[in-house]
């Protein structure tokens, strides 16, 4: 059994509790690890002991570019506190990974095919032909919206696991998904202490960690 494990966000304790609930022997890792959680040497350390492929988000992108991430003061202290938590060359480790990883039938990014940026909604979008484009396998796995849902665009199954470490679809239990031997997709929530998580990034991130306390706190934008 796969799991998939997307938008982990430093909250440790939403990790340790996925960990904890997947029934899986390989692991997906979809990308944003570490930035605006409260553990992102121990949410490393973590994914580190796990049988998986990695691959990259826009947070890594970030970490290690501060200056292609948006000019928000907030998130512009995250990544300066996650780049001195986690120092220079990890940052550099986690920036060089793979934006993708193909199956025989799933392609797996974090935001789409084109964008770790650009992503796919619930809903249907103008752009998703352009966002498809060149992709031949049956699925499209992908994060970044922190939404967990299925449906097809065309001949291609679009799957988004949810968020481990932010959901913002109402419920802050931790999302995650299990691909099994028959290729089927189970979503899948679990509860953990998250206004504890909520404390533990104003504590340790200052001013700048509330909006993304409250994010953990309510699972909203």
């Amino acid at each position: 059994m796969l799991g998939l494990i997307y938008d982990v966000h430093g909250n440790l304790p939403a990790l340790e509790a996925v960990l904890d609930d997947a029934p899986a022997e390989f692991f997906v890792l979809g990308g944003d690890y570490t930035l605006f959680g409260a553990w992102p040497v121990e949410t490393i350390e973590m994914l580190e002991s796990l049988d998986a492929e990695w691959i990259r988000g826009n947070g890594e992108r970030w970490s290690a570019d501060p200056g292609a991430a948006p000019e928000d003061d907030a998130v512009q202290a995250a990544i300066e506190w996650v780049r001195g938590e986690l120092g220079t060359q990890k940052v550099g480790e986690l920036a060089a990974l793979p934006t993708a990883f193909v199956s025989d039938e799933a392609r797996y990014v974090h935001g789409s095919p084109v964008s770790d940026v650009r992503s796919f909604f619930p809903e249907t979008a103008p752009d998703e032909v352009e966002l498809l484009e060149g992709v031949e396998e049956e699925r499209l796995v992908f994060g970044h919206t922190h939404l967990p849902f299925i449906r097809r665009a065309g001949d291609i199954e679009l799957v988004n696991p949810g968020s481990v470490g932010i959901p913002l679809d109402g419920d802050p239990r931790a999302a995650y998904a299990l691909v099994g031997e028959d290729g089927s997709i189970e979503h899948r929530r679990v509860a953990y202490d998250h206004e504890a998580s909520a404390a533990a990034v104003r504590e340790r991130l200052g001013p700048a960690g509330e909006p993304f306390a409250r994010r953990i706190e309510t699972a909203t934008f």
